[in-house]
């Protein structure tokens, strides 16, 4: 390099070969570095793998799950004849009605169950996994005047029955010849709010629970002939469904997507474990940049050489700047191997115990993403301490020691890292499944290392005008913390993000748990009841009121259901609807009626019908909801009710209370809406006292006076949402434990890059007088000072993204969690305070003599 700089090609290969040969003595100062990289990388990979396993999965097994190449379902009631006809007609048909009932053992024992029944055909693709192995016709067979059940392990320890015991449903009694270990089709049927009860066709008739209105959901699904299996055929058969049968009111399903609900929830939960693996990143991209400026620190010498020998600042910045991407690739193969072999290894240890149908492969897209979020958070983080080498002249260089002024790179190394960042927040945001989602999360992360920059700069100006202070440890504390090449920032900086996660995650933890596993709210019903017929609700209340005592309140309504389907003249699957309110177009929503506005509801734009009012069919909407599919008063929508199409106009629209758990409605239609229309009611029991004692009398006798009436148990409801809601918060405590890691990587890292210069502060200090004592005892105040600050800043920004994402995302109530805000402080200390101790009696470790020497 004598001869001048060289340029080109043979530059970057000269450049290659400087930076490979520096690396050649070791990686002292990168092991944070890689590791930091390769944590980031590992979560992305993994989330991504894992959830295109699920996706290849549910797509390769659609039919199974499905039960047939298409379904088409109907709420309320059946097809009739010539509907089922005309299906016959295109290929195999097997039909099965799911609904809700009360299963009876014959001391009069109850339980809630999700009751299936069953043709013949069933099941046409999978298998029925039973326990014993029996044939189904065998199976739901009468015989000495019952008929065969199969039903889940729980209700059989929850009702302490075995095999051949007989229970009622309705007005029927059934067998238990089997125990179901697994249903082919059960992913495309939710979550269920009570155990498995599976029964055959003729066995529901007879149970009498198919009355007029009932909430029986019949899903017809159709297996196409050998000859006409693809994607094609079942796309042209569901288009001559919708021509021959306009106004049936199907909600239809392809074995594409065999469950829509599961796939959006998986995208989703998808998005937020990758946006959890992007901030372990990004916590390891302060990581990055603290080992980059300890490096180029550390190599003063050889970058003066390089510069006294005829190196250009152009060719020092390439050479480092390659040693950089060297080490982010290294990083990131190390993390892509470790995300890649997720699947598999969630397949070989819990395959049996999987619900989900994750088929483990390699996942190239996935990976490379992996792989160019890992390279771009290195160079967005390294580029600023590698940019101001540029211009540091070779005698300031060999002044670092004493003197330790920086300067702000170059522009063109501020545009180039600008270019940077714009194509991660652009990789970020483009490739996400909530667009709005991840611009929060951009925006956000960025407003905290600006805020956490600030409160570093914001912590030393204060230390700095703080008056002398007579104690010689607290003076030494505090002027360690605003002195030249303090750690102040790199400790704010490495643990503020890491604690803003950690109690963003425990604070969304402790609402969920309260919501669905605490205490239920003031005033909440003990009790939702459906399948009430029409002509015995007023009975039924007065017998409720009876029973449950005069001071319990009941509240009943009329219920329907029915599906959206179209509205201000476009169709539903046309509609551009927001991700909050898009689930109301996925399938048939609760219907009422009523002239006066529901209780928990608030009219916010337009007046409301009167009791008496009789003319065109007017419909009162949320407003969340309207606002979220474009919808206002006066725009006319299209329902489907029982295979007719009712229009009727949006009259007002009401703010509604969902969290008081009582009955309310997205769609609340004028009285006269649905005029002769069958239906069934729904009621609410709210009880000031209530009690398990109590409980079980209320379902007991309600049992034996409506045998045709369901009992819902709200806490119980709670509890198995709970139990679904509790196992996606272990998921995420999972992924924020790689940005925990990730923080507690990069604050040693931090703290080691500064072991230099406590060694000299150490040594001049014992020179000077110092004991141990006050050493440790001053380090212990600087790291429990700034340790502290830190803390209440992560706990101040992860409470206000925990109520933005439980209030705004989540639309649930929000209480602001002390306990764990505590525990995260004391972490957060504990974790500084030692980690700066340990490194703190290395440097006292040190010989003055030797140091000495080398000053």
């Amino acid at each position: 390099m004598a001869s001048g700089p060289v340029r080109g090609g043979r530059s970057s290969l000269l450049a290659l070969r400087f930076a490979l040969r520096e690396l050649r003595g070791g990686l002292r100062g990168f092991y944070v570095f890689i590791a930091c990289i390769a944590l980031g990388v590992m979560a992305i990979a993994g989330v991504g793998s894992v959830a295109a396993s699920l996706s290849e999965g549910l797509a390769r097994e659609g039919r199974t799950l499905l039960g047939g190449d298409v379904a088409f379902s109907l709420i309320q009631r059946e097809a009739k004849p010539d509907e089922v006809a005309f299906l016959r007609s295109r290929g195999a048909l097997s039909v099965a009605a799911t609904l809700r009932a009360m299963a009876r053992t014959g001391d009069g024992r109850l339980a809630l169950v999700e009751l299936k029944a069953v043709d013949g055909a069933y099941p046409m693709l999978g298998e029925l996994a039973l326990e014993p192995k029996m044939p189904v016709a065998d199976l739901l067979a009468e015989r000495d005047g019952a008929f065969g059940a199969a039903a889940d392990s729980t209700l059989l320890a929850r009702l302490d029955l075995k095999l051949g015991d007989r229970v009622s449903v309705g007005s029927a009694n059934f067998q238990i010849r089997s125990v179901v270990d697994a249903e082919p089709d059960k992913l495309a049927g939710g979550v269920g709010l009570g155990p498995r009860f599976l029964i055959g066709e003729a066995g529901l008739r007879a149970t009498g629970l198919l009355q007029p209105g009932s909430l029986v959901r019949w899903i017809y699904r159709l297996k196409l002939p050998d000859s006409a299996t693809d994607d094609r055929a079942a796309t042209a058969l569901i288009d001559e469904v919708r021509k021959a049968l306009p106004e049936a009111g199907w909600e239809i399903r392809s074995r594409t997507n065999a469950s829509p609900q599961l796939e959006r929830t998986i995208s989703r939960f998808t998005q937020f474990l990758t946006l959890v693996g992007l901030a372990a990143l990004l916590v390891g991209g302060v990581g990055v940049a603290n080992a980059v400026k300890s490096h180029i620190d550390r190599r003063r010498d050889v970058i003066a050489a390089f510069k006294a020998l005829g190196a250009t600042g152009r060719d020092v910045f390439t050479i480092y700047l390659t040693q950089v991407v060297v080490l982010a690739g290294v990083g990131s193969v190390i993390g892509l191997a470790a995300g890649a072999a997720l699947p598999f290894i969630i397949v070989g240890v819990f395959g049996k115990l999987l619900p989900l149908p994750v088929v483990p492969a390699l996942h190239p897209d996935e990976l490379v993403l992996s792989f160019i979020y890992g390279l771009l958070t290195a160079l967005a983080f390294g580029l600023w301490p590698l940019g101001r080498v540029h211009d540091v002249p070779v005698a300031a260089l060999f002044r670092e020691a004493v003197d330790s002024e920086w300067h702000r790179p170059r522009w063109r190394y501020l545009a180039l890292m600008a270019v940077v960042i714009a194509l991660l927040i652009a990789v970020v945001i483009g490739l996400a499944y909530d667009k709005r989602v991840a611009a929060v999360f951009v925006v956000s992360s960025i407003a905290v290392f600006a805020l956490l920059r600030g409160i570093a700069a914001g912590l030393m100006a204060l230390a700095r005008r703080l008056p002398r202070s007579r104690f010689t440890m607290l003076r030494l504390a505090i002027s360690n913390i605003y002195r030249p090449g303090a750690l102040t920032p790199s400790v704010v900086m490495s643990l503020g993000l890491g604690l803003a996660v950690l109690v963003t995650i425990t604070q969304i933890d402790g609402n969920l748990r309260r919501q669905f596993l605490a205490a239920l709210p003031d005033r909440a019903p003990s009790f939702y009841f459906i399948d009430i017929p029409a002509s015995d609700a007023g009975r039924f209340a007065d017998f409720l009121k009876a029973t449950a005592g005069p001071e319990s309140t009941i509240e009943d309504v009329p219920m329907l259901r029915g599906r959206i389907v179209s509205a201000r003249g476009v169709k539903a699957e046309d509609l551009k609807a927001s991700t909050d309110s898009e689930w109301v177009l996925q399938s048939d929503r609760g219907l009422t009626y009523t002239g006066e506005i529901p209780k928990g509801s608030k009219v916010v734009d337009g007046q409301w019908w009167g009791a008496d009012y009789s003319g065109p069919p007017l419909v009162s909407m949320e407003k969340k909801i309207a606002d979220g599919l474009g919808l206002k008063i006066g725009d006319e929508i299209v329902v489907n009710v029982l295979g007719r199409d009712l229009p009727a106009t949006i009259g007002n629209l009401r703010t509604v209370d969902w969290q008081s758990l009582g009955i309310n409605f997205v769609l609340v239609f004028s009285p006269n809406a649905f005029k002769g229309a069958p239906h069934t009611h729904i009621a609410t029991l709210t009880e000031i006292h209530p009690d398990p004692a109590g409980d079980a009398k209320i379902i007991k006798a309600v049992a034996d006076a409506f045998p045709m009436v369901t009992s819902v148990r709200v806490r119980e409801a709670l509890e198995t949402i709970g139990t679904v809601v509790t196992n996606l918060v272990l998921a995420i405590r999972g992924a924020s434990a790689v940005t925990l890691i990730s923080a507690i990587l990069v604050l040693g890292g931090a703290l080691a890059a500064g072991h230099r210069h406590r060694v000299y502060d150490a040594v001049i200090l014992k020179t000077l007088g110092a004991t141990r004592a006050r050493l440790l005892g001053a380090y212990a105040l600087e790291y429990l000072l700034i340790g502290f600050a830190t803390a209440v800043f992560g706990v101040i920004a992860g409470s206000v993204a925990a109520w933005l994402i439980v209030t705004r995302l989540m639309t649930l109530s929000f209480v602001w969690q002390a306990g764990s805000a505590a525990g995260v402080v004391a972490a957060a200390l504990v974790v500084t305070v030692g980690l700066g101790l340990a490194g703190t009696l290395l440097a006292l470790n040190q010989k003055p003599a030797t140091v000495l020497r080398n000053l």
